[in-house]
């Protein structure tokens, strides 16, 4: 495994607090740089960064060639970019393992999704940041499979607006202001919807995309009561429109989803 770099040396006329700042404002660039990397954005060259991050060159390089020795990014010949590195992988499997509720929820999960022929999708939030941690595909499914790690709207998924609702207060006010200044012109129609979602999740316990990420896919999703150690979790499951489970959200999809998470929280002894 690759080790970390040493602790630079204090220079001189440099407090160890004042380094101790610097180190944390590298790192903080370090990590903004591998948040320019996604599943729909998988490699990047020297001035596409440069443009994403705002870093000047010799500071972005210096940073590019340090997440290359440690594994976390690579640079490709073929390419002429950088792209993810292996080593993000074994930073994320530590995550992963430790969630014992993808083990728990796992084989309800693909049961529900070959009933239903669709998919169903676990969840996990903290902050503002919503994201899959496990994805069952049901058997003749032909809707695209979600990577694990990729982040979930907020505004416009089932899932995201259930999440939404689960933000104490001040955070929800936080991020719907920031939201209404990124796109004032769909704050009044996401208000209408958060409203909807709660009114659903009151009365039924699920709440409903309505087609809202995709036409032609509907999404139900359903919180976890509680939080467990500060992250949020949301079960949702999605099928085609014109399935038949489509027409009976009420009656079968949403009541056989629910009953999944109730049964993933008496086993984590919710």
């Amino acid at each position: 495994m690759t080790s970390l770099p040493p602790t630079a040396p204090v220079t001189a006329g440099e407090s160890e607090g004042e380094q101790e700042g610097r180190l944390v404002s590298a790192l903080a660039r370090g990590i903004g740089i591998l948040g320019c990397f996604s599943t729909t954005v998988q490699e990047l060259s020297g001035k596409e960064l440069m443009e994403l991050t705002g870093l000047p060159k010799p500071t972005l390089f210096r940073l590019l060639d340090t997440l290359c020795e440690l594994g976390l990014l690579r640079y490709s010949e073929r390419l002429s970019k950088y792209v993810p590195g292996l080593g993000l992988l074994n930073l994320a499997a530590p995550t992963l393992a430790r969630m014992t509720i993808r083990q728990l929820a796992r084989p309800l999960m693909q049961e529900l999704a070959d009933h239903i022929e669709g998919q169903v999708q676990l969840l996990a939030g903290i902050g503002t940041n919503l994201s899959y941690v496990e994805v069952a595909q049901g058997a003749g499914s032909q809707l695209f499979r979600s990577e694990i790690g990729m982040r979930v709207s907020l505004s416009r998924a089932a899932s995201g607006r259930a999440y939404l609702l689960m933000l104490s207060e001040s955070e929800r006010k936080a991020w719907l202001d920031g939201f209404a200044r990124r796109d004032p012109s769909r704050k009044e129609w996401l208000d209408e919807r958060l409203a909807t979602a709660q009114r659903d999740l009151s009365e039924q316990g699920f709440s409903r995309s309505y087609g809202d990420l995709h036409r032609e896919i509907e999404t139900i999703a359903v919180p976890m009561q509680k939080r467990r150690d500060g992250e949020a979790w949301v079960l949702a499951a999605a099928v085609p429109i014109y399935s038949e489970q489509c027409k009976r959200l009420k009656e079968d999809l949403g009541p056989r989803l629910l009953t999944l998470m109730r049964n993933v929280e008496a086993s984590l002894g919710a």
